[in-house]
């Protein structure tokens, strides 16, 4: 008899879809932005990342990515490594990595950095 529910991966297909839907949008969206507005020196982007709409659109454009690569890393380790200890390892490996790397991101578009 299996502990977990039926459909529990429902949820996290879902999410996986709706984060690349996210992306899939705002990247080239920004990318477009970032190609008009195209600023040539240090100054140029900090007048640029001025914008508090912009810097909130960053982050959470940083943080679908960061959940989008945490579902697919998470099926990869469940269905390819086999040994719980090493994939418990990678787990806090690769969330260790993400949020570091969204906690960055935060500093850098806030100017903190």
């Amino acid at each position: 008899m299996s502990t977990s529910g039926a459909h529990t991966g429902t949820g996290s297909w879902l999410l996986q879809r709706a984060t690349a839907i996210v992306l899939a949008f705002v990247l080239p969206g920004l990318l477009g932005y970032f190609l008009i507005a195209l600023p040539v020196d240090f100054a140029g982007w900090q007048a640029l990342f001025a914008a508090l709409w912009l810097r909130v659109l960053m982050l959470l454009a940083g943080l679908a990515l960061a959940l989008h690569a945490w579902l697919g890393m998470r099926d990869i380790f469940m269905d390819y490594v086999r040994p719980i200890g090493l994939r418990l390892a990678l787990y806090l490996a690769v969330i260790a990595t993400l949020a570091a790397t969204l906690v960055w991101l935060a500093a850098v578009l806030w100017g903190m950095v």
